[in-house]
């Protein structure tokens, strides 16, 4: 009866491991994924242009910095220009992959930490189209811009400021 007792207990034991490892494998291999996947297979830049760009008039003009620099995966740089009805990503906006960034128009300025961003306070623009090249979002007709002091690029996925950039308004 002891051998039977060791064998029964030693099949459960490698179950066990079984399950053990196949869980932490897998939970591995979807975090591994979602950081090393867009690095081995990057999306094309995307390269849209302001329609009438001559005709509209340059409200803000922002730069991407990287906000914690010994973060090397969370980073941002680039430029941005601010219309009254579109936010415009220019062609040397690059960010670091990952999921589900979004362009936020902020109230506040100056933002350096993932503390310092209130999503709840902010406009949320719409989630980025490329990790890199121009792009344009679309300002909701009525937003007071004014009242906006940065541009941040933020991930809804996990709550992470990935990059700040401070609105520097025409004539000021």
């Amino acid at each position: 009866m002891a051998d039977a007792e060791k064998q029964a207990a030693s099949k459960w034991v490698a179950i066990g491991a079984f399950l053990v490892g196949a869980v932490v494998g897998l939970s591995a291999g979807i975090a591994i994924g979602l950081v090393i996947f867009p690095y081995i297979f990057p999306p094309p830049a995307a390269m849209e242009s302001v329609t009438g760009r001559e005709h509209k008039t340059v409200i803000a003009r922002a730069s991407f910095i990287h906000a914690n620099p010994s973060d090397p995966v969370h980073f941002g740089k680039g430029s941005a220009t601010v219309f009254a009805d579109l936010v415009h990503l220019e062609k040397d906006f690059e960010v670091g992959p990952g999921p589900k960034y979004h362009v936020f128009l902020s109230p506040r300025a100056e933002i350096g930490r993932t503390a310092d961003f209130e999503e709840e306070k902010s406009l949320d623009l719409g989630q980025i189209k490329a990790f890199k090249g121009s792009q344009n979002y679309p300002i909701p007709a009525g937003t007071e811009l004014a009242a906006y002091k940065s541009l941040v690029i933020w991930c809804k996925a996990f709550g992470v400021l990935i990059s700040p950039a401070t609105l520097r308004f025409a004539g000021n």
